[in-house]
């Protein structure tokens, strides 16, 4: 079933979110459900929050760059994946900036500097705990997504000059005035 996404504005974005205690039928098909609501809207990653859920869960698929990520030597392991109660362990001090984008926020991009690498910790879908070491791209998206579950957004990384320069966008976007090609709960459809 495809999810609406929340939109800036909406509390549950900056709210951090609750580890997952067990593995249930409601947890696969929720896993299920943001996976074809991320494929929907055209996104490679997808954090609970952004569907108003509070489990500490994210899903990705970058399989939609496996060429791009090919001809830079990466390996993308199989996709889509589920990311249960991550904790990164690591991340390197070296830094790249990359325009980010983000299905909360939509039609707006933002160069974002990053660590190039992380090292990471999670449940899979199946409980079973993998970790992992990531650079680039795929590194890149997993951090994005990791900061929905802290309640954090990717213009909170951006330069307060910048900031200040989306501002009214921003505002607007928080009073209901968003466009997007998939379904969005604003906090003026909440309390409509």
């Amino acid at each position: 079933m495809i999810l609406p996404i929340y939109v800036y504005g909406m509390p549950i974005l900056r709210t951090p979110a609750e580890d997952v205690a067990e593995n249930s039928e409601d947890l696969q098909t929720l896993i299920d459900d943001m996976i074809e609501t991320m494929h929907n809207a055209a996104g490679i990653g997808l954090a609970a929050p952004q569907v108003g859920r509070t489990e500490r869960l994210f899903v990705v698929d970058l399989s939609p760059l496996a060429e791009e990520l090919a001809e830079e030597g990466q390996t993308l392991p199989p996709q889509p994946m589920a990311f249960l109660n991550p904790e990164i362990l690591d991340e390197s001090e070296t830094e790249s900036a990359f325009e980010e984008g983000c299905l909360s926020i939509p039609d707006i991009r933002e160069d974002v500097w990053r660590p190039e690498r992380i090292r990471i910790r999670f449940l899979d879908r199946d409980f079973r705990p993998q970790e992992l070491n990531l650079s680039g791209m795929i590194a890149r998206v997993v951090q994005h997504e990791y900061d929905h579950l802290e309640g954090i957004l990717f213009v909170d990384h951006i330069t307060p000059f910048r900031r200040r320069l989306l501002r009214r966008r921003l505002r607007e976007m928080a009073r209901g005035l968003v466009d997007a090609e998939y379904p969005v709960v604003t906090a003026e459809s909440e309390t409509a």
